[in-house]
């Protein structure tokens, strides 16, 4: 049996990737900041719900402690939550904002789940992050992520991805990975992406379910790792 726990789950990237998981076999403990949407959610898919705000010490603690009265352990955990600020703006407010939830959360997160992941045979991290935040991507006038004016967004992508990767280095006992869902219809972008948001959490499944063997510090999308 695989414990996941997945943070920012109650809908879009983070609610399907529960679905699926759960039809592999894995025990989910879907977590969210709304208590509502989130016990709603967890109720649809036959997952345990558990509150977690990643910007509140108190409330990851809580999510910790309730995790470990029940599963005991966590096998995967999954950095999902995540808020993208606004569009064209350098404001400090709204990056302050962004990087809170987008990194400092995942920090937050990931450091108190470790001793949960430390009790797994085969501790998983999967953070999603985005080719928003890719030098290689942004800088390709192909790409449309070349064409997009997000400050805040991508600069915690960014810092995501390389925190990722140092993570890996510093804890080679876990294996740790960054995932791009790719340009996916979900709240985010008012649906407008051309993936459908099954195909936006391939390459989160995919790091979530490989074997041991598979790498650490990589980032994936939904055809292989990419240079970032």
């Amino acid at each position: 049996m695989t414990i996941t726990f997945i943070t920012g789950a109650n809908k879009g990237l983070g609610y399907e990737t529960a679905r699926r998981l759960i039809e592999q076999g894995h025990t989910v403990v879907l977590g969210a900041r709304d208590s509502d949407r989130g016990a709603e959610a967890a109720d649809k898919l036959g997952a345990r719900f558990v509150q977690i705000d990643v910007t509140d010490d108190e409330s990851v603690a809580a999510a910790v402690t309730d995790v470990e009265q029940h599963e005991g352990l966590v096998d995967v955990l999954i950095n999902n939550a995540g808020v993208q600020g606004r569009f064209g703006t350098t404001d400090v407010a709204d990056l302050r904002e962004v990087l809170e939830v987008n990194v400092i959360g995942v920090v937050r997160t990931t450091e108190a789940f470790l001793p949960l992941l430390k009790r797994s045979t085969a501790p998983v991290i999967v953070n999603v992050s985005s080719d928003m935040g890719s030098l290689a991507a942004t800088h390709d006038p192909a790409r449309p992520e070349s064409k997009v004016i997000f400050p805040a967004y991508t600069a915690s992508k960014a810092a995501l991805t390389m925190l990722t990767t140092q993570y890996a280095k510093a804890m080679p006992e876990i294996r740790i990975n960054a995932a791009d869902p790719g340009y996916t219809a979900t709240d985010f972008n008012n649906h407008s992406g051309p993936q459908s948001v099954t195909e936006g959490t391939d390459a989160v499944v995919a790091l979530a379910t490989e074997g041991p063997g598979a790498g650490s510090g990589r980032y994936v999308n939904r055809n292989g790792s990419v240079a970032f």
